[in-house]
């Protein structure tokens, strides 16, 4: 759930700031960890995007990093983005960031206002790059993370578009039958008044209810579609959803994998850029589901008190055998970031992997069995021409 926060930290001010969490307790960790006092939580219903959802933040990161790299100071940079840019709301944005950056403000507190655009993963990177003056960098390494990101999730949605057609254009196949095709040959049978085989006899029935009743069954049909969306919709469904689909061994799996795949890849990149363990993992925390999150909590405390990480990680069940492994050549070498981008990828690549033999597999299961239904309501329709066909020989 969405959290919005006002904070206090000496030298930056009041500010609001946006969280992703359970409840309170873990928004209060969240804003603690990273130096603030708070004074007011509530949750938030809805965040409002400038320029109507419109804004880039990986192309704004980009155009900032190639200004900044071209030899510009970040005042010369914003205004250089500002000059270009059409739309009013985000060209308003960046004034405002502007004026914070000539008063004296840093970067990462101008960014802070605009929370509903920077979130707070963003912010914390540009901060702890201002202690270590390795801005440029930062941003890059910020790209590079959204690009990758970016590529699992596009892997995931390409090889799902193929099902999803398939589902809606046999859904629609077999609409057509059962609300035009059929009740056609009810009325043709009725007429004939022979007799008719039982799923023949039900299919013919359905068509004599819709004829009768046609616009009390499309009225039930458009409310129980209204509902679904609707269900489908709320946030306490897709956690329900997301339990059951858990519980499912292959399934659940997959999905922890790829949970698993985005905290370790944001861990990596917090790391890199300078954040201490124990805040990089509540900044991450909102990336995971519930049930992974409550044992991020204790994989922190368990930190906090001096255990390793490797150690807290495989105790509470973050981990597999291989990014054990490197887990702890990172503890060995000191270079736990690089390490924990490479769980990422290593994760990656094996859901890549099963996505493609998934896909594989469910497509031509899928086709089979919409053949079938379509195939099965074609046929209970056309059985009796076939017995009285066999009668008249």
């Amino acid at each position: 759930m969405r959290y919005e926060v006002k904070a206090f930290m000496e030298g930056a001010g009041v500010t609001t700031l946006t969280f992703e969490a359970l409840d309170e307790r873990e928004v209060i960790g969240q804003v603690k960890a990273q130096g603030y006092a708070v004074l007011a939580v509530k949750p938030k219903q809805a965040s409002s995007k400038w320029g109507g959802g419109q804004f880039s933040l990986v192309l704004f990161s980009q155009e900032l990093y190639a200004l900044l790299e071209a030899g510009l100071t970040q005042v010369e940079a914003f205004e250089t983005m500002a000059e270009k840019e059409t739309r009013t709301e985000n060209r308003k944005m960046l004034v405002e960031i502007i004026s914070k950056l000539r008063e004296g403000h840093s970067l990462s507190t101008a960014l802070q206002q605009f929370s509903s655009v920077f979130p707070a993963l963003y912010v914390s990177t540009i901060r702890a790059s201002e202690k270590t003056g390795d801005l440029s960098e930062s941003l890059s390494r910020y790209i590079a993370y959204q690009s990758q990101m970016d590529l699992v999730r596009k892997k995931i949605v390409s090889a799902s578009i193929y099902p999803v057609l398939l589902i809606g254009v046999g859904s629609l196949v077999t609409l057509f039958l059962m609300l035009y095709v059929v009740p056609k040959f009810s009325k043709i049978y009725e007429d004939i008044g022979t007799d008719l085989p039982f799923f023949s006899k039900l299919l013919m029935n359905w068509g004599h209810l819709l004829d009768t009743h046609k616009a009390l069954v499309f009225a039930g049909l458009v409310g129980f579609l209204i509902t679904v969306v609707y269900v489908v919709s709320q946030p306490a469904f897709q956690q329900w959803m997301m339990r059951w689909l858990w519980r499912i061994p292959a399934v659940g799996e997959r999905i922890r994998v790829y949970q698993l795949a985005r905290f370790y890849r944001t861990l990596g990149m917090l790391l890199r850029g300078g954040i201490p363990v124990v805040s990089a993992l509540e900044m991450v925390s909102g990336l995971l589901q519930p049930i992974l999150r409550r044992q991020l909590v204790q994989a922190s405390n368990s930190i906090r008190e001096g255990k390793p990480i490797s150690h807290a990680m495989e105790q509470f069940g973050l981990t597999t055998p291989v990014a054990l492994r490197l887990l702890r050549v990172g503890e060995r070498t000191g270079g736990m970031g690089e390490m924990t981008e490479r769980i990422a990828n290593f994760y990656d690549d094996e859901m890549a992997r099963w996505v493609d033999w998934f896909t594989r597999l469910f497509e031509p299961l899928l086709m089979a069995f919409i053949g079938l239904i379509i195939g099965g309501i074609v046929i209970m329709m056309y059985f009796p021409i076939f017995e009285l066909a066999g009668s008249i020989q």
